[in-house]
């Protein structure tokens, strides 16, 4: 019995026009880019970015080093943006490096620090201040959104394109009823005498 209505089905309908079977085409092909395409490009984007962010992170860390210095005077009054560290000021600190002499510079301090606080200052191999670099959270908060935009970006252009489809499918449709209508509605209209 499964046989038979599996036949039926294939068999021409003379209901179903060209458009239908199109359309039918479309929704699946849609599906697969929804469901199989957009979630692999955005892991292949994810781990790309997971790689670059990895070694970025890896280089930042060799080339920036870290100190404990003591903050000498109260931070200046206008914020300075920090990254993702907030809201800071800038502030004169000292360190001493060990077998070394007392080194004094301008940097970014936490917001709510006072004179005297001891905090943690990263300068770069050229001897200015500068960010942290990235940690592993960092890094897989990067890799995460960029996957994640990639994905939602590709699956945002499928919808486009099949609205766009069902525009033209939708033209299409109404052109092919009224060439049937050209050719039947003739026939149905005829005036009795």
């Amino acid at each position: 019995m499964r046989t038979r209505s599996h036949r039926r089905r294939r068999r021409h309908n003379p209901l179903r026009r060209r458009s239908d079977v199109v359309e039918a085409w479309v929704a699946v092909v849609v599906a697969v880019l929804l469901c199989v395409v957009a979630p692999l490009a955005g892991t292949a984007a994810g781990l790309f970015t997971y790689d670059r962010a990895r070694t970025h992170a890896t280089e930042q860390r060799a080339e920036r080093h870290a100190v404990r210095a003591v903050v000498l005077g109260r931070p200046a009054a206008r914020p300075t943006v920090q990254g993702d560290r907030g809201h800071g000021y800038r502030a004169e600190v000292r360190w001493t490096e060990p077998g070394r002499r007392t080194h004094t510079a301008v940097a970014d301090v936490p917001a709510g620090t006072r004179a005297g606080d001891t905090i943690t200052v990263w300068f770069d191999s050229r001897g200015r201040t500068t960010t942290p670099p990235p940690n592993d959270v960092t890094v897989w908060q990067h890799t995460v959104a960029v996957g994640l935009g990639t994905a939602g970006g590709a699956a945002a252009i499928v919808l486009l394109a099949r609205a766009v489809e069902r525009r033209v499918a939708l033209r299409h449709r109404l052109d092919e009823w009224e060439r049937a209508w050209a050719r039947t509605g003739p026939r149905w209209t005829r005036r009795r005498a």
